[in-house]
């Protein structure tokens, strides 16, 4: 079996003010956690690296992005960097091509994953390749074109990812059309419900070109007015997660798993949502250490004390 590393996406933690603010036009969460502390607690977990945003950064001074990647070096983690072309509800993740591998080379980051925050029109289903998504495609694969003698200089590959508004092919097609090996794919095994494309179909497209991933669980609910999709921790959902794992294992480029929980919190109220999101953190760490044999071969501590 491939060893592979284990990492998580800060936005797994949104609550605690990690990651990015996804989904809602209201200011950030309060940031009870910071980066620093994410990286002692990563370090504690027994996790190999961390994927984080602009909004874990703070601030982009040199000083800034030197201390963070001292912090990282210290901890042993590697770090993965998380941005947007034009996200609509936390423009801290919002940057260029050209600027977002600047910072990726101050902080040490081993790769840039991009969402390209496409607008589509509906209907979604079948809509792969209509003509507003082209244009903006096109116009994507100008802007990347015009960042490689940046990408090149610093030499950090890009992952373009299946955000939860593109299909795999479209992902695939851009990919292609720029046709350079530090422009690969990120795949998020659960984001192609966006468009309404099943997520097993998206990862078999797109996994042997992944140099990274988001590595997600849902589970589907159902009711009189139709049907709903939970983010919950990995293993508890209705995401079959071993076979996924077993086919980036086999033709994935990477040696990483990076886990994503995009936690559901319902009605609960600010303070049981965090603790109840902090719980499936660490459930996933064990599952995805004891079930799908992912990190590091040392003992666990007891994650909850």
């Amino acid at each position: 079996m491939r060893k592979m590393r284990l990492g998580m996406h800060s936005y797994t933690l949104h609550l605690w003010g990690l990651g990015q603010n996804w989904g809602i036009h209201a200011a950030p969460y309060p940031k009870s956690i910071d980066l620093m502390k994410l990286m002692d607690m990563a370090e504690e977990w027994g996790l190999d690296g961390l994927h984080i945003t602009g909004a874990d950064l703070e601030t982009k001074d040199d000083i800034r992005l030197a201390e963070v990647a001292a912090a990282a070096k210290a901890h042993g983690l590697y770090l993965e960097y998380n941005c947007s072309l034009n996200e609509e509800f936390d423009q801290r993740l919002n940057e260029s091509f050209e600027s977002a591998v600047t910072v990726a080379s101050k902080i040490g980051a081993e790769l840039v994953k991009f969402s390209l925050d496409i607008r589509r029109e509906r209907p979604l289903y079948g809509s792969c390749f209509q003509p507003a998504v082209m244009k903006q495609l096109a116009d994507i694969h100008d802007q990347i074109k015009r960042a490689i003698p940046t990408i090149e200089k610093y030499g950090i590959p890009i992952a373009i990812e299946n955000h939860t508004e593109t299909y795999a092919d479209e992902i695939l097609w851009l990919v292609d059309s720029v046709n350079h090996p530090l422009v690969q794919v990120c795949v998020d095994t659960v984001n192609s419900f966006g468009v309404l494309e099943g997520p097993e179909i998206a990862v078999e497209k797109l996994a042997s070109r992944a140099i990274c991933n988001h590595f997600c669980d849902h589970k589907l609910s159902r009711d009189q007015y139709g049907a709903r999709f939970h983010g919950v921790a990995i293993g508890d959902g209705d995401i079959d997660v071993q076979r996924v794992i077993d086919l980036i294992r086999r033709v994935s480029p990477t040696d990483k798993i990076t886990f994503e929980i995009e936690w559901d919190m319902e009605n609960d109220s600010i303070e049981d949502a965090k603790a109840k999101q902090m719980d499936a953190c660490i459930r996933s760490i064990r599952y995805l250490r004891d079930v799908l044999n992912v990190g590091r071969e040392e003992e666990l501590v007891d994650l909850y004390h």
